[in-house]
């Protein structure tokens, strides 16, 4: 799939944060997005995710013959990750309940696969930085979204953790998602991304 911006803007008041004539994420394509703070990099991630609408303009899922249309096909996850009151396991269940949808096996997968099997009945609370982004990670994971808006996920996060995360992302890119990745710090991350967005002066730059 792909999301299409055309013509988005974003106005508070009478001040502009920023006007975009077009812009498209593909699935299985990993960007980075740039920006000072105040730029409107979270402001945007929740455009494209469906969470916010703009001033004008519009962002259009369309999706490939053959794929399939789901409402988690775009995930946004925030800059500080929420965990429901509950162990791990149950946080990575919650979405698939949401949709009406028992599925054990994919949810044992998920937390193998974010390496968060081994301490699944812990209540997700006492989770380090890195094991919550991991987390996220894991709960989109199981709703097989073919684009991840990431909203600062190496903040306050040590280099084993942004390492294994950046493993993690790399695994989802494998597998066909794409992934848009607003990072300031330099780091792994934004180093395998194959393309870069500047948010600069009201204006994106894609480069």
């Amino acid at each position: 799939m792909r999301l299409q911006l055309t013509n988005v803007s974003q106005k508070y008041g009478a001040e502009r944060l920023f006007s975009i004539p077009s812009a498209t994420l593909h699935s299985g394509q990993a960007v980075h997005l740039h920006g000072a703070n105040g730029a409107g990099k979270s402001t945007l991630m929740k455009i494209m995710a469906g969470l916010q609408t703009p001033t004008t303009g519009k962002v259009d899922r369309l999706f490939e013959m053959g794929e399939k249309t789901n409402r988690q096909a775009v995930i946004y996850l925030h800059q500080q990750t929420y965990l429901f009151d509950t162990d791990v396991r149950a946080n990575v269940e919650y979405g698939l309940k949401l949709r009406g949808e028992k599925n054990p096996r994919k949810v044992d997968e998920a937390l193998t696969w974010a390496r968060l099997d081994h301490i699944q009945d812990r209540a997700a609370y006492h989770l380090s930085g890195g094991e919550r982004q991991r987390l996220a990670l894991a709960r989109a994971l199981v709703l097989n979204p073919q684009i991840i808006l990431l909203d600062e996920p190496s903040s306050n996060l040590d280099a084993a953790s942004i390492e294994r995360i950046q493993e993690m992302l790399a695994d989802l890119k494998n597998r066909g998602a794409g992934y848009l990745l607003a990072c300031h710090q330099k780091n792994l991350m934004g180093q395998y991304c194959d393309q870069n967005w500047y948010l600069s002066e009201s204006q994106l730059v894609v480069d």
